[in-house]
């Protein structure tokens, strides 16, 4: 059997992705059925209720990134996988029930604190048992796989009501707990975990030396248009129709499916262009132009379907995250892989609450379509500057502590 063919076949990669594909499905339901499921319950603000739940969730994910990711390193990776599938598949069945606006924030915290835990050690598992020139396909195919879970929400959605959709969800992670029980520790975790005299998962060591640090927050800012784009045009995209003069109505869940169609066809795309160009620096510049792209389109859109079109060049555009996800388990250690892995994308998820305080503050002081675009400008700009100062991880061999 040849290398690629058993990169293929490795349980621990379909494992990984089969989680991801659940994981995106939970966490992008709420977006997809935001509207019919605040009306069902009589919210009389759906857009601000709806922004403040989203909002709930992310803080539960920023949280659960750091319990979880401390806890990979201290205890396993696997045993992080088991205990945030139960946590996630409960919050979401729970989610069934809710009676007001209060419960639902409540319950999708719940949900968000669960769900952090799945990619981060997903990815490190991954990244740990492949050699290194195949760990970048690994993640790609774990994350092109994974966000067609988005895709198969709109589609539920569109076929049951919203209570059973959580329901569904719920009932995916239990069955998922049940594969899971077969995933095998990684070699390298095994090897730390005999060296009782090294620290493992110190979320603060993160903040200790200066150059650690800034590895750190660097690694967190290159994933930020992600859940700009997500977070903020998409799933308030009716309402960008609106400021926008497109005067038919705008499906938030349709262009959800769109452009996470998009992202999983770019997770693959740049884990082969990763490969191809032996760098992740450079595939990441190339989709951050192709996301920029899709943003001009979408300010300047005039009809529903370049609206549309839009989103599904934003989405394969972000599909970028394949490789900003890879980048967060090359960087660090093994004794802190797991911390860095798991808090990082959750960071991004999380720093939705700050991004979103931007746009309301530039859309209040200019217009709404404006404070979109400035809120864009800012995020690039970040972006970039984060960017500029990491090193290149495409052959960096994973088998080093942090000191």
């Amino acid at each position: 059997m040849n290398s690629k063919r058993h990169f293929l076949l490795h349980p621990v990669v379909w494992l990984a992705a089969l989680g991801y594909f659940v994981d995106i499905y939970d966490l992008l339901l709420f977006s997809i059925i935001r509207i019919p499921s605040l009306n069902d319950l009589g919210v009389v603000d759906p857009t601000g209720t709806g922004l403040l739940i989203l909002n709930t969730q992310m803080f539960g994910l920023l949280l659960g990134g750091i319990l979880w990711g401390v806890l990979g390193d201290k205890l396993g990776r696997t045993r992080v996988l088991f205990f945030s599938i139960a946590l996630y598949s409960i919050g979401n069945l729970l989610n069934g029930f809710v009676q007001t606006g209060t419960q639902y924030a409540i319950i999708r915290f719940i949900a968000g604190v669960g769900l952090a835990g799945e990619l981060g050690a997903g990815i490190t598992l991954v990244s740990e048992l492949l050699p290194k020139n195949k760990r970048g396909l690994g993640t790609s195919l774990v994350a092109g796989f994974g966000l067609t879970g988005a895709v198969f929400a709109f589609f539920i959605a569109q076929w049951f009501p919203w209570r059973i959709c959580y329901f569904i969800g719920g009932g995916m992670g239990l069955l998922l707990l049940t594969l899971r029980m077969s995933v095998f520790e990684s070699t390298l975790y095994k090897k730390l975990a005999s060296k009782n005299h090294v620290t493992k998962g110190n979320f603060l060591m993160l903040f200790n030396k200066k150059e650690r640090f800034m590895r750190y927050v660097r690694s967190i800012l290159i994933g930020l248009p992600t859940w700009f784009v997500v977070g903020i045009l998409i799933s308030f995209s009716p309402e960008f129709a609106y400021h926008l003069g497109i005067e038919q109505s705008i499906d938030p869940g349709k262009g959800i499916m769109i452009s996470y169609a998009a992202i999983a066809v770019g997770d693959v795309a740049i884990g082969l262009l990763s490969n191809r160009l032996g760098s992740r620096k450079k595939a990441l510049h190339i989709f951050y132009i192709i996301t920029i792209a899709g943003m001009i389109v979408f300010f300047t859109a005039t009809t529903p379907w370049q609206l549309y079109l839009s989103t599904g060049i934003m989405g394969f555009g972000t599909g970028f995250w394949a490789v900003f996800v890879t980048i967060g388990a090359e960087n660090f250690g093994t004794n802190l892989r797991a911390t860095a892995a798991t808090t990082i994308p959750n960071m991004v998820r999380g720093s939705l609450n700050i991004i979103s305080a931007i746009f309301l503050f530039f859309s209040n002081q200019l217009s709404y379509v404006n404070g979109g675009i400035v809120t864009g400008v800012i995020v690039m700009l970040v972006t970039y500057w984060a960017i500029a100062g990491l090193q290149e991880t495409f052959d960096r061999d994973l088998d080093f502590l942090e000191e």
